[in-house]
């Protein structure tokens, strides 16, 4: 009998093939240590309490009615939730012009802009907002340029520790992520729908809104989920060129879980932002289906 008919023998018998634990088996062990465990002991610890810097494992809901009913967790919420949609969306009004320019635009010198887009990315995420904050500092660039220029007397303080430059930091941060999905999706466009398009009579722009746009959008809803995903939760931005007004969310909870050591009020606070990411990334893939 060949090893081809014992396997179909074995699978009509119901028997299993040891050998597809070996393919299934590292990655759930993986997303069972590295994300199963540690989401339920952030979810346990959520609802505990602490007794005199002793966590208590008595099961309560304070933890969230506090962040329901205290008006200053929740203006921290709405920070992020605001900071990280003005950064996808400043991301996506300049990562698509990029994408459509690598895509259509740029071919003799593609490769050279696509490594320009992409060399940011293996640099320090660390470095890269400290440069900024060196940029819009007192003695940075734009100070000094504008002083130069006579349009100031001296360095202004407009450009550090508010939400603007927290904003300005994250978009140059995060344009990479979304113009490269873009990107993806425009390659995939079929040259033949778009220059059957033109040959219809459409304008360009109607080319571009009825057909290029359209076809693009799995892209855009992508990187728009994945920027806006990792600005809500970022810490290094608001830290560094945020001001007392700018607090986001990552800031609380690395000082529940620090200086406060209150860590089942900050695990609830981190797993508010995990179902508020989830419910965005939930909507990103139901868009990305239509």
């Amino acid at each position: 009998m060949s090893g081809a008919t014992v396997q179909d023998a074995g699978a009509a018998r119901g028997w299993r093939i040891p050998g597809g634990w070996l393919l299934v088996g590292p990655p759930l062990l993986y997303l069972l240590v590295f994300l199963v465990i540690p989401y339920g002991e952030i979810l346990l610890h959520s609802v505990w309490q602490v007794d005199g810097y002793v966590i208590s494992r008595t099961l309560t809901g304070d933890n969230y009615a506090r962040i329901v009913e205290n008006p200053l967790y929740r203006q921290v919420l709405w920070n992020s939730f605001s900071t990280a949609l003005l950064v996808t969306l400043f991301a996506l009004a300049i990562g698509y012009p990029l994408a459509f320019f690598l895509a259509f635009v740029a071919r003799r010198h593609r490769q050279m802009l696509y490594f320009l887009v992409v060399i940011p990315l293996l640099t320090s995420f660390l470095l890269r907002a400290y440069t900024w904050k060196i940029i819009l500092g007192r003695s940075g660039l734009v100070n000094s340029t504008l002083t130069s220029l006579g349009l100031t007397d001296g360095p202004l303080d407009l450009f550090l520790y508010n939400q603007f430059s927290v904003v300005l930091t994250l978009v140059y941060i995060f344009v990479p992520f979304v113009t490269l999905p873009i990107y993806a999706s425009l390659e995939k466009l079929s040259r033949d729908q778009i220059e059957a398009s033109l040959d219809l009579g459409a304008r360009p722009f109607t080319t571009f809104r009825r057909v290029i746009l359209p076809l693009s959008l799995p892209g855009v809803v992508a990187g728009g989920t994945f920027t806006f995903a990792l600005s809500f939760g970022d810490f290094v931005a608001p830290s560094l060129l945020g001001g007392p007004n700018e607090i986001m969310i990552a800031n609380v909870i690395i000082s529940q879980f620090g200086t406060a050591f209150d860590w089942p009020f900050g695990s609830a606070l981190a797993m508010v932002v995990v179902v508020i990411v989830l419910a965005i990334v939930g909507i990103g893939a139901r868009l990305e289906k239509r």
